[in-house]
Formats: C-alpha cells, sequence, structure tokens
C-alpha cells in the first residue's frame, strides 16, 4: 500500500509540474525550486521529487543543471504523453524543427535510392535495372539481415556484440556436422542450434546484465570461444548433402510478375528463397516488438537514460539480459539463414559478419550511443551494403576490398552526422 502511494505521489508531482509549465505558469528559462523545497510543497520525499523530475527532464521539460535548481527548457508544441507511449526518451525529446531519429532513417533510404539509381545508369546495358538484380540483395543477405536486426537491437539498449560472426560459423559447422557426420534430421539439427543460440545469449547477457561487465570484453571473449568451438568441431569444410536441408535451399518461389522474354522467346519471372521470407517476417516481427509493446518501449528507455529507466521502476539488468537472449537466437536463427546460401560450414565463415552487421545497424540510423534506431533503418544499410557489392560485381575488374572501403566512408559520414545532430541538439536545448 506504502508503495502504491509513493507512485500516486511521484505521477501527481510529474503532472502538477507539466501542466504549470504548459499553463505558462512557469516559462522557458524559469527556475524550479531545490528538491527539498518542492518535497515540502508536495508532502512527500525528495526520492519521490526525484522521480517525478527525471521523468520530466526525459521527456524535455526540464534541464536539471550540475550545482543549481532545474531550468525549464522551450519547447512550444507540446503534447499530452502518457507514460505507456513512450517509444524512446530521444523521440520524446523531439527538436521542434527536426526529428533526429527520423532524418537519420531518411537519409539512409535517400542514400540506397540514389546509389541503386547509378548502378541503372552506369549498369543498365548489363542487366543491373533487371528486378532479379534487386532481389538478389535481400537472398545473398537474408542471414545479414535477421544478424543486423539483432545487433540494432543491442545497440539500442546501449550495448553491443561483436561474436555474431564468430557464432554464425559454429552455427553453420554444426549444423554441417550433425547432418553428415552426427546423421541426424536436419529439424533436430536446427532445433539444437536454436537452444544453442539461447544459452549462448543467456551467458552472454547474464555477464554483462548482472556482473557489470562492459559488453565489448564479454563478446569478444564470445567471439573468440565460438571461432574456436567451430575449428575444434572440423577444420576441413563440411558440405552438407541433406536431402530435406538441400530441397529448402534450393527451393526457388516464382514472383509471377515482372517477367522478362529471353532471346527464345521464353519468359523468365523473378524469385526469391524462403530465406527471403523468413528474414523479412522476422524484420516485422521485431519493428512490431520494439514499437508496440512494452518490452520494445523498455528497450529504448534503458538505451536512452539508464537511470531514467531506474527511476521509472523499470528492471534493467532484466531488460539487458532479456535483449541478448533474444539477440543469440537471432544469430541462430540468421546462421541457418546464411548455412542454406553456402550448404556448408568451415572455419573461416562469416568472417567479420559482426562489422557488416554494425556498419548496417549505424548506417540506418542506429545511434552507437543507445537509445535511437530503427530495424527498417538496418534492412536499408544492409541493402546498401549489397548494392555496392553489386557495384563490384557489375563492374568486372575492382577488388572485392572496394565494397569495405566504400563501407567504411559511409560509415564514416554516418557516425559524423550522427555526431553534428547530437551537437545540435546540445545547443538547441
Amino acid at each position: 500500500m506504502e508503495r502504491y502511494c509513493e507512485m500516486s505521489k511521484y505521477k501527481e508531482v510529474y503532472e502538477n509540474i507539466k501542466k504549470q509549465i504548459k499553463d505558462g505558469k512557469l516559462k522557458s528559462k524559469d527556475y524550479l525550486k531545490s528538491e527539498a523545497d518542492l518535497a515540502i510543497d508536495y508532502s512527500c520525499s525528495v526520492l519521490t521529487v526525484r522521480k517525478a523530475l527525471a521523468l520530466l527532464e526525459s521527456e524535455g521539460y526540464i534541464q536539471k543543471i550540475k550545482g543549481k535548481k532545474s531550468i525549464v527548457l522551450e519547447k512550444g508544441d507540446l503534447k499530452n504523453i502518457s507514460l505507456t507511449s513512450i517509444q524512446t526518451f530521444q523521440e520524446l525529446n523531439k527538436i521542434k524543427n527536426i526529428d533526429n531519429k527520423t532524418f537519420l532513417l531518411y537519409m539512409t533510404i535517400v542514400l540506397f535510392i540514389i546509389m541503386y539509381s547509378i548502378g541503372i545508369i552506369m549498369f543498365g546495358n548489363k542487366g543491373f535495372q533487371k528486378p532479379q538484380v534487386f532481389l538478389n540483395l535481400f537472398i545473398s543477405n537474408a542471414g545479414l539481415i535477421v544478424i543486423a536486426t539483432g545487433m540494432t537491437m543491442v545497440i539500442i539498449s546501449g550495448g553491443i556484440d561483436i561474436s555474431v560472426g564468430s557464432f554464425v560459423a559454429l552455427t553453420c559447422m554444426m549444423l554441417a556436422y550433425m547432418m553428415e557426420k552426427g546423421k541426424m534430421s536436419a529439424i533436430s539439427s536446427i532445433v539444437i542450434v536454436m537452444v544453442m543460440g539461447l544459452v549462448f545469449g543467456l551467458v552472454q547477457g547474464v555477464l554483462i546484465a548482472y556482473l557489470n561487465i562492459q559488453p565489448f570484453i564479454v563478446t569478444l571473449a564470445g567471439m573468440f570461444f565460438a571461432r574456436g568451438m567451430t575449428a575444434i568441431i572440423s577444420q576441413e569444410m563440411i558440405s552438407i548433402k541433406n536431402e530435406a536441408f538441400l530441397s529448402w535451399a534450393n527451393n526457388k518461389i516464382t514472383i509471377p510478375i515482372f517477367g522478362i522474354v529471353n532471346k527464345k522467346g521464353a519468359t523468365i519471372y523473378p524469385y526469391i528463397y524462403p530465406t527471403v521470407i523468413v528474414a523479412m517476417v522476422i524484420l516485422v516481427l521485431m519493428f512490431v516488438l520494439l514499437r508496440y509493446t512494452k518490452f520494445g518501449r523498455s528497450i529504448y528507455a534503458v538505451g536512452g537514460n539508464e537511470q531514467s529507466a531506474l527511476l521509472l521502476g523499470l528492471n534493467v539488468k532484466k531488460i539487458k539480459l532479456q535483449v541478448y537472449i533474444l539477440n543469440g537466437i537471432l544469430c541462430s536463427i540468421g546462421g541457418f539463414l546464411f548455412c542454406l546460401n553456402t550448404c556448408a560450414g568451415f572455419v573461416e565463415q562469416a568472417k567479420g559478419f559482426e562489422m557488416e552487421a554494425i556498419a548496417g545497424s549505424v548506417i540506418g540510423g542506429t545511434l552507437l550511443t543507445g537509445g535511437v534506431g530503427n530495424v527498417f533503418g538496418s534492412l536499408f544499410g544492409v541493402l546498401i551494403k549489397g548494392t555496392i557489392e553489386a557495384f563490384v560485381s557489375f563492374q568486372g575488374t575492382l577488388s572485392s576490398w572496394w565494397t569495405k572501403i566504400i563501407i567504411a566512408v559511409i560509415l564514416a559520414f554516418f557516425i559524423i552526422l550522427q555526431s553534428i545532430l547530437a551537437m545540435s541538439k546540445r545547443g538547441q536545448k
């Protein structure tokens, strides 16, 4: 009962001060009373006042100044915002003239459209404009799309995971070994690697969330462990010959539109593989989870401001643990999709995959500082990488290393852009 009263009082203080700001009783650049004085005014504890002020700050109504009282911020377009509508603390603290999150997403989409249009102009005579070339971006990167989705969620929560590439290699090797050496069924093998991903994510999550070890260190250890286990299982490439698995891998799904008539007069329709459908379904599910569920909003809250999240009553450690468990499962699924493309397992598989996933997320508008991100932005980040690879392939004489060089330049551009927008945001405060 006491706990309930405390929460009710905190909301009362929050609503009352917010109303005063909206009604103009507290104007921009006005200072609030000290926490102690406010506690006396509202007949509550200083902690209750502090929780209310933390929420007001996270929503952009006030700014706490070290050594001074809180100051009211200018916010001419405030709307009624309920606690249940929180998506990101940055989103709640929108700049009047620009939403940084949306701007970064639009930048990514526009960049992809421009790059693909350039490809059509430059390589139109080689068939770049064909629908199948566009669909190939999804086919060849289905696994990476799922991995980047998981990476986006991890980064939004304020973490990082550099073990995903090695774990994908371990997943492929385990699938190949179990089906070819162990003579296990495809279904059983897939279930085992799914469980393996859950356990892998659980261990990393416990170390990060409950033992407070830096995510980079934990996932670095995970990267070495996964790659080492891959080599222990087999240092030779194991090709998958399981009939059920190969039937899934080779099952083309024809799209009965945009057909092209070849020189022999036959109509050739574009196609995709089941891997693309699985990847897009997972992408949509994670988008819905992040945007429309309490758990998704909590991820944004933890990444945006961990202290404010604690004051709001969120179990930060549990949320971080759940994020890494989910990421582990997504890594297993991504590894499975990657294996369907390669139909083999070998030690050097998916090397550098983690960097591509991080690059796709950042280019897609996910802030490395946490709290802001969109899985659809990460999708376009991955498609940009795929478009660059297509450029190199169609050009014919360029080294494949040009893909990484161009990605590095684009990544640097987006990181600099994020920094500029962050500084402009602080300047407007």
